[in-house]
Protein backbone atom coordinates (compact mmCIF):
# COMPACT_ATOMS: atom_id res chain seq x y z
CA UNK A 1 0.00 0.00 0.00
CA UNK A 2 1.39 3.02 -0.75
CA UNK A 3 0.59 6.68 0.37
CA UNK A 4 -2.07 7.27 -2.01
CA UNK A 5 -3.88 3.90 -1.11
CA UNK A 6 -3.03 5.09 2.54
CA UNK A 7 -5.02 8.19 2.47
CA UNK A 8 -8.02 6.73 0.78
CA UNK A 9 -8.21 4.34 2.64
CA UNK A 10 -8.00 5.87 5.91
CA UNK A 11 -9.86 8.95 5.00
CA UNK A 12 -12.58 6.37 3.51
CA UNK A 13 -12.82 4.71 6.86
CA UNK A 14 -13.46 7.92 9.12
CA UNK A 15 -15.76 9.10 6.34
CA UNK A 16 -17.97 5.53 6.44
CA UNK A 17 -17.20 5.60 10.44
CA UNK A 18 -19.14 9.34 10.53
CA UNK A 19 -21.60 8.41 7.94
CA UNK A 20 -22.84 5.53 9.67
CA UNK A 21 -23.34 7.19 12.67
CA UNK A 22 -25.44 9.80 11.04
CA UNK A 23 -27.57 7.40 9.54
CA UNK A 24 -28.16 5.23 12.48
CA UNK A 25 -28.77 8.25 14.86
CA UNK A 26 -30.74 10.57 12.20
CA UNK A 27 -31.96 8.24 10.11
CA UNK A 28 -33.74 5.57 12.35
CA UNK A 29 -36.23 6.63 15.24
CA UNK A 30 -35.28 3.72 17.29
CA UNK A 31 -32.02 2.71 15.66
CA UNK A 32 -31.83 -0.05 12.47
CA UNK A 33 -33.71 -3.33 13.40
CA UNK A 34 -30.76 -4.94 12.86
CA UNK A 35 -29.26 -3.53 15.95
CA UNK A 36 -31.58 -4.76 18.37
CA UNK A 37 -31.93 -8.05 16.38
CA UNK A 38 -28.40 -8.86 16.98
CA UNK A 39 -28.74 -7.67 21.05
CA UNK A 40 -31.19 -9.78 21.03
CA UNK A 41 -30.04 -12.64 19.65
CA UNK A 42 -26.61 -12.40 21.67
CA UNK A 43 -28.25 -11.86 24.63
CA UNK A 44 -30.10 -15.38 24.62
CA UNK A 45 -27.06 -17.06 24.20
CA UNK A 46 -25.61 -16.16 27.04
CA UNK A 47 -23.24 -18.35 28.83
CA UNK A 48 -20.72 -18.13 32.08
CA UNK A 49 -18.33 -18.57 30.00
CA UNK A 50 -19.30 -16.07 27.47
CA UNK A 51 -19.98 -13.43 30.11
CA UNK A 52 -16.70 -13.91 31.73
CA UNK A 53 -14.55 -13.74 28.45
CA UNK A 54 -16.41 -10.56 27.79
CA UNK A 55 -15.87 -8.95 30.90
CA UNK A 56 -12.12 -9.39 31.15
CA UNK A 57 -12.42 -7.85 27.07
CA UNK A 58 -14.40 -4.78 29.13
CA UNK A 59 -11.87 -4.65 31.41
CA UNK A 60 -8.55 -4.68 28.94
CA UNK A 61 -10.41 -2.38 26.36
CA UNK A 62 -11.16 0.39 29.16
CA UNK A 63 -10.10 3.79 28.00
CA UNK A 64 -7.82 3.76 31.36
CA UNK A 65 -6.68 0.56 31.31
CA UNK A 66 -5.71 1.24 27.24
CA UNK A 67 -4.18 4.54 28.43
CA UNK A 68 -2.10 3.62 31.35
CA UNK A 69 -1.43 -0.09 31.27
CA UNK A 70 -1.71 -1.01 26.75
CA UNK A 71 -0.31 2.11 25.50
CA UNK A 72 2.86 2.16 27.60
CA UNK A 73 3.17 -1.59 27.14
CA UNK A 74 3.08 -1.10 23.38
CA UNK A 75 5.50 1.91 23.48
CA UNK A 76 8.04 -0.10 25.70
CA UNK A 77 7.85 -2.48 23.68
CA UNK A 78 9.07 -0.88 20.71
CA UNK A 79 11.58 1.13 22.88
CA UNK A 80 12.73 -2.28 23.84
CA UNK A 81 13.17 -3.22 20.01
CA UNK A 82 14.79 -0.37 19.11
CA UNK A 83 12.49 1.34 17.29
CA UNK A 84 12.03 4.29 18.95
CA UNK A 85 10.39 5.74 15.39
CA UNK A 86 7.62 2.86 16.21
CA UNK A 87 6.68 3.58 19.41
CA UNK A 88 6.47 7.45 18.26
CA UNK A 89 3.65 6.80 15.82
CA UNK A 90 2.26 4.18 17.71
CA UNK A 91 1.54 6.80 20.47
CA UNK A 92 0.37 8.86 18.23
CA UNK A 93 -2.04 6.73 16.29
CA UNK A 94 -3.62 6.04 19.78
CA UNK A 95 -3.73 9.84 20.93
CA UNK A 96 -5.61 10.66 17.30
CA UNK A 97 -8.03 7.55 17.23
CA UNK A 98 -8.88 8.22 21.22
CA UNK A 99 -9.60 12.27 19.76
CA UNK A 100 -12.02 10.78 16.87
CA UNK A 101 -13.66 8.70 19.04
CA UNK A 102 -14.67 11.11 21.31
CA UNK A 103 -15.74 14.14 18.78
CA UNK A 104 -18.26 11.31 17.45
CA UNK A 105 -19.47 10.21 20.26
CA UNK A 106 -20.36 13.73 21.46
CA UNK A 107 -21.73 14.93 18.08
CA UNK A 108 -24.05 12.19 18.08
CA UNK A 109 -24.54 11.23 21.52
CA UNK A 110 -26.12 7.84 20.68
CA UNK A 111 -28.27 6.52 23.96
CA UNK A 112 -26.91 2.79 25.13
CA UNK A 113 -29.26 -0.50 25.55
CA UNK A 114 -30.81 -0.40 28.23
CA UNK A 115 -30.07 -3.78 29.69
CA UNK A 116 -26.49 -2.98 29.97
CA UNK A 117 -24.74 -5.28 32.41
CA UNK A 118 -21.29 -2.79 33.17
CA UNK A 119 -21.94 0.69 33.43
CA UNK A 120 -19.81 2.84 30.86
CA UNK A 121 -19.42 6.69 29.73
CA UNK A 122 -21.56 9.05 27.66
CA UNK A 123 -22.41 7.98 24.10
CA UNK A 124 -23.09 5.27 22.99
CA UNK A 125 -21.35 5.69 19.38
CA UNK A 126 -18.70 4.94 18.32
CA UNK A 127 -17.46 1.98 21.01
CA UNK A 128 -14.56 3.20 22.04
CA UNK A 129 -13.58 -0.26 23.17
CA UNK A 130 -13.91 -1.69 19.71
CA UNK A 131 -11.63 1.82 18.40
CA UNK A 132 -9.23 0.61 21.31
CA UNK A 133 -8.81 -2.77 19.80
CA UNK A 134 -8.68 -1.48 16.37
CA UNK A 135 -5.92 1.25 16.71
CA UNK A 136 -3.58 -1.44 18.27
CA UNK A 137 -4.53 -4.36 15.78
CA UNK A 138 -4.28 -1.82 13.08
CA UNK A 139 -0.73 -0.31 14.15
CA UNK A 140 0.87 -3.78 14.52
CA UNK A 141 0.06 -4.77 10.95
CA UNK A 142 1.45 -1.60 9.75
CA UNK A 143 4.33 -2.00 11.03
CA UNK A 144 4.46 -5.55 10.57
CA UNK A 145 2.44 -6.09 7.83
CA UNK A 146 2.26 -10.10 7.53
CA UNK A 147 -0.68 -12.48 6.92
CA UNK A 148 -0.85 -13.55 10.31
CA UNK A 149 -0.64 -10.20 12.01
CA UNK A 150 -3.78 -9.17 9.45
CA UNK A 151 -5.62 -12.54 10.48
CA UNK A 152 -4.56 -12.06 14.34
CA UNK A 153 -5.68 -8.04 14.12
CA UNK A 154 -9.31 -9.22 12.72
CA UNK A 155 -10.15 -11.95 15.04
CA UNK A 156 -9.23 -9.76 18.19
CA UNK A 157 -11.01 -6.83 17.00
CA UNK A 158 -14.33 -9.23 16.06
CA UNK A 159 -13.77 -10.63 19.32
CA UNK A 160 -13.95 -6.91 21.25
CA UNK A 161 -16.97 -6.28 19.18
CA UNK A 162 -18.82 -8.87 20.23
CA UNK A 163 -18.03 -8.76 23.86
CA UNK A 164 -19.25 -5.36 23.54
CA UNK A 165 -22.68 -6.90 22.06
CA UNK A 166 -23.17 -9.72 24.41
CA UNK A 167 -22.90 -7.20 27.51
CA UNK A 168 -25.90 -4.85 26.32
CA UNK A 169 -23.19 -2.01 26.27
CA UNK A 170 -22.88 -1.74 22.60
CA UNK A 171 -25.32 -1.81 19.49
CA UNK A 172 -23.45 -3.80 16.46
CA UNK A 173 -23.24 -0.57 14.45
CA UNK A 174 -21.48 0.96 17.58
CA UNK A 175 -18.98 -1.80 16.90
CA UNK A 176 -18.68 -1.45 13.67
CA UNK A 177 -18.24 2.50 13.68
CA UNK A 178 -15.28 1.83 16.09
CA UNK A 179 -13.64 -0.63 14.09
CA UNK A 180 -13.78 2.03 11.33
CA UNK A 181 -12.36 5.07 13.21
CA UNK A 182 -9.65 3.14 14.92
CA UNK A 183 -8.68 1.50 11.36
CA UNK A 184 -8.85 4.95 9.84
CA UNK A 185 -7.15 6.67 12.29
CA UNK A 186 -3.94 4.50 11.96
CA UNK A 187 -3.81 4.18 8.22
CA UNK A 188 -4.87 8.27 7.52
CA UNK A 189 -1.56 8.96 9.63
CA UNK A 190 0.39 6.27 8.75
CA UNK A 191 0.46 8.23 5.10
CA UNK A 192 2.04 10.58 6.54
CA UNK A 193 4.31 9.07 8.97
CA UNK A 194 5.25 5.69 8.17
CA UNK A 195 8.04 6.78 5.42
CA UNK A 196 10.02 8.59 8.88
CA UNK A 197 9.14 5.48 10.50
CA UNK A 198 10.56 3.19 7.84
CA UNK A 199 13.42 5.57 7.51
CA UNK A 200 12.82 6.12 3.83
CA UNK A 201 14.03 9.59 3.50
CA UNK A 202 12.41 13.04 2.93
CA UNK A 203 9.58 12.80 0.31
CA UNK A 204 9.70 8.95 0.01
CA UNK A 205 6.15 7.07 -0.26
CA UNK A 206 5.29 4.27 2.96
CA UNK A 207 5.23 1.18 1.74
CA UNK A 208 2.86 -1.24 3.56
CA UNK A 209 2.74 -4.99 1.82
CA UNK A 210 2.16 -8.80 2.96
CA UNK A 211 6.09 -9.48 2.51
CA UNK A 212 7.48 -5.55 3.47
CA UNK A 213 10.14 -6.82 5.79
CA UNK A 214 10.94 -4.83 8.83
CA UNK A 215 12.81 -2.12 8.48
CA UNK A 216 15.90 -0.79 11.17
CA UNK A 217 15.58 2.39 12.70
CA UNK A 218 18.16 4.82 12.93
Amino acid sequence: MDRRALLWWGTGLLLAATALGALVVLGFADGPAVDRWWNTTVASHRTDALLAFAHVMNSIGGSRLTIFVVAPIVIVFFLLARRWRSAVFAALAMIASAAFVQVLKHVFGRARPDDMLVASDFGSFPSGHVANAATVAVIVWVLFPRLWTALAATAWIVAMAYSRTLLSVHWASDTVGGALAGAGAVLLLAAWLLPWVQGRGPGASPSVGWSEPARAEE
